[in-house]
């Protein structure tokens, strides 16, 4: 019976796994679903849009083995973690800390959209006509007067 349930784990894992090779996956289904948590909440630093759990390439897999080592080894969630991201920084992390060296990560965005805002309000607000102002002056037409001189002036550059 054991063995039956051990088997059916392992094909269940080996379904969901996404990238994770059969080989990687650890016997102890709890181990294995703490090392399939945290290898989503890792930066695959090759393809750097994937968790290391979702690519296929070989630093990814190696990032994986390492998080099941560390596990198997006796490390809490948190030390592996800690482990990683003191090896390869907080850019190996997909959610980023927010503390002094990613400030700029997690307000940029704020600031740019902030900017853009701002930037509209002056233009709408410099192209709206005051009241009690003429929109624009009416045209005048020219006096007799004026229409001679103008006709003048034609004749002479002609």
């Amino acid at each position: 019976m054991r063995m039956f349930a051990a088997v059916l784990v392992l094909a269940l894992a080996a379904t969901t796994a996404g990238a994770v090779d059969p080989s990687e996956v650890l016997p102890d289904s709890l181990l294995e679903t703490r090392a399939r948590d945290i290898s989503k909440n890792l930066r695959c630093l090759v393809c750097q849009n994937q968790s290391i759990d979702d690519s296929d390439a070989t630093l990814a897999r190696d990032l994986r083995v390492l998080v099941r080592e560390r596990l198997v080894a006796g490390d809490s969630d948190t030390a592996v973690i800690d482990y990683v991201v003191s090896r390869y920084g907080d850019f190996v992390l997909l959610k980023p800390p927010f503390k002094g060296a990613t400030y700029v990560l997690w307000l940029g965005p704020l600031v740019i959209a902030a900017c853009a805002l701002y930037a509209c309000f002056v233009f709408f607000r410099r192209r709206r006509v005051p009241a009690g102002v003429a929109a624009a002056p009416a045209v005048v037409p020219l006096s007799d007067e004026e229409r001679r001189r103008l006709d003048a002036l034609l004749k002479e550059d002609a």
